[in-house]
C-alpha cells in the first residue's frame, strides 16, 4: 500500500474536484481538511477485492462532505447570531442598583455595626468570612459570630 502523503498528492485533484462540484465556497480550508481525512479514513477501510480505490474514495469523500454539509447547515438554523446593531438596543438590566445599598441598610437598623458590615460584605460584594475576616483584620470565628447574630437579628425584624 503506498504512504498517505502519496495518496493525498494523487487524490488532491479529486478532493478540490469534489468540493467545487458541492457548491462549497465558505470554508474551503476546512472542508479540503476534512477531504483528506475521509481520504485518509477510505484508504483504511478500502478492501481491494471488492474494487478500486478511486471509486470508493470518490464515494466516500463526497459522501463523509455532504454529511458534514448537513451537519454544518442543521447547525447554522438552529444558531442566531444577531447583527452589531441588535446589541446596541438591549436595555442594560446589571444587577448594581444605586439605592441596593440604602435598602440593604434599612434592613440592618437594629444590627451592630460588625453586623452590618457583615451584611452588606456578604450581601452586595459576596464576600466568604474569610476575605470579610481579612479585610477587617479579625478572625474568621469573629465573623462568623457576626454572621450568626445578625441572622438572628434579621429573622425577628423579617418575621414582623
Amino acid at each position: 500500500m503506498e504512504s498517505f502523503e502519496q495518496l493525498v498528492e494523487q487524490y488532491k485533484p479529486m478532493i478540490h474536484k469534489i468540493i467545487h462540484s458541492l457548491h462549497i465556497y465558505k470554508n474551503k480550508e476546512e472542508f479540503y481538511q476534512l477531504g483528506l481525512i475521509a481520504l485518509w479514513e477510505a484508504s483504511r477501510r478500502f478492501d481491494a477485492k471488492k474494487g478500486n480505490l478511486t471509486s470508493y474514495a470518490y464515494t466516500y469523500i463526497k459522501g463523509y462532505l455532504l454529511m458534514e454539509l448537513k451537519k454544518t447547515s442543521k447547525n447554522a438554523e438552529r444558531s442566531f447570531y444577531p447583527k452589531e446593531e441588535f446589541w446596541g438596543t438591549i436595555e442594560d438590566h446589571s444587577p448594581y442598583c444605586p439605592f441596593e445599598k440604602e435598602t440593604l441598610r434599612s434592613y440592618c437598623a437594629n444590627l451592630t455595626p460588625n453586623q452590618t458590615k457583615w451584611a452588606i460584605y456578604t450581601a452586595l460584594y459576596g464576600l466568604s468570612a474569610r476575605e470579610i475576616a481579612e479585610m477587617e483584620k479579625v478572625s474568621v470565628s469573629a465573623v462568623k459570630s457576626w454572621r450568626t447574630g445578625a441572622r438572628e437579628k434579621m429573622k425577628v425584624f423579617v418575621m414582623e
